[in-house]
């Protein structure tokens, strides 16, 4: 995507203000983050805690929106008020599985989640950025170059001692650097849209259908966000439809946003550091959305690689990603090849209504991010 003058002129003022000379053997900054996400937002601040000098490349107009669940598990609460951030959005006890007439719930030991538009996440997380004295480049990165001292970043033409690719599940840079993994299997997708309900509920409700699954994440007192995973190539119409009685609880809500989609979401990466270029979030790998960990994870991510960055040891970054991620893969993972058997995702439900405390203490470890 190609700058408008203003904001080519914008960059270049920003660039010029950057600490350090602009020359290709000396770093303008310590650190720079590809992608104004969560993840990569998070990643700014907390090097900045760390006392880097940080700048961030986004050339799409904040705040950056995609599709998304929209539900912040309590971990994942704890991170965002732990770096000040504290987005408008509507608290829930915990998670619900719906198939039916089962019914399974269990409520998070360590305090509500959140759900929060992914909007208004991203331009809290923007504001405390810009508070903290980051710099938010409207710029493209085109490609990058490295030596054993740093990470030269095409496009804003910008050097860095490290350089973090947050850009997204199809990153450009992981691609670049020879990192991508063919992942086997059917691909799955995610698509998300919004509604005004009279009422809302107090859990995110996880409704499992034959082929898919559909979250309902309370965002206000009147407003949900109603998400599809699938496999299935069809409109969200067609495949919200497949749920009954959702669908019909939904017959007289208002849709306030168009229909909006991601994917293929499972993605995999030879490792997370190749050099001084270090991959962060979705850009890391990803399996699915199915434990609705996603920003919780990033948060985490996002902090252990500052703190490995301020140790000059990137190196250690993969074991902690390794760490933190463990649980999450083996769950999702597991979960998906349930899912993919007609006898099994049909037990899922009844299993987690059966043997509750198992569903509580599964649902327990996803909370605490």
């Amino acid at each position: 995507m190609k700058l408008t003058m203003n904001a080519r002129k914008a960059a270049d003022r920003t660039l010029r203000s950057l600490p350090g000379p602009s020359k290709a053997a000396a770093p303008d900054v310590d650190l720079l983050v590809v992608g104004g996400g969560p993840t990569g937002l998070a990643t700014a601040l907390h090097a900045v805690r760390h006392g880097l000098t940080v700048a961030v490349a986004e050339p799409r107009p904040s705040p950056v929106d995609k599709a998304c669940g929209e539900g912040v598990m309590p971990g994942g609460v704890r991170a965002l008020r732990a770096l000040g951030v504290e987005p408008p959005g509507q608290a829930f006890a915990g998670i619900r599985y719906v198939r039916d007439r089962h019914r399974a719930e269990a409520v998070f030991r360590a305090g509500p989640g959140l759900g929060v538009r992914r909007t208004d996440l991203q331009a809290a997380l923007a504001k405390a950025a810009e508070n903290a004295g980051v710099p938010l480049l409207p710029v493209k990165v085109t490609g990058v170059t490295q030596d054993a001292h740093g990470v030269t970043a095409a496009g804003p033409d910008l050097r860095a001692r490290w350089l973090v690719a947050a850009d997204g599940l199809r990153s450009p840079i992981r691609r670049a650097l020879g990192l991508d993994v063919p992942v086997p299997g059917p691909a799955r997708y995610g698509l998300r849209r919004h509604f005004e309900v009279a009422d809302v509920p107090d859990f995110v409700e996880v409704h499992w259908g034959s082929r898919a699954e559909a979250y309902v994440t309370p965002l206000a007192p009147d407003l949900v966000c109603v998400a599809l995973l699938t496999a299935e190539r069809a409109p969200y119409a067609t495949q919200l439809a497949g749920f009954a009685d959702l669908s019909a609880w939904l017959a007289d809500a208002r849709p306030v946003s168009t229909v909006r989609g991601a994917g293929p979401l499972r993605r995999s990466a030879r490792r997370r550091v190749c050099g001084r270029v270090l991959l962060a979030g979705d850009a890391a790998g990803y399996v699915d959305a199915l434990t609705g960990e996603g920003v919780a994870l990033a948060l985490a991510g996002a902090e252990a690689l500052a703190g490995c960055l301020a140790r000059e040891r990137p190196d250690e970054y993969e074991a902690e990603w390794r760490r933190l991620t463990r649980s999450y893969r083996r769950l999702t993972t597991g979960l998906l090849a349930a899912r993919r058997s007609a006898l099994l995702a049909r037990g899922i439900v009844p299993a987690a209504a059966w043997f509750p405390g198992l569903f509580a203490a599964a649902v327990d470890g996803v909370s605490h991010g």
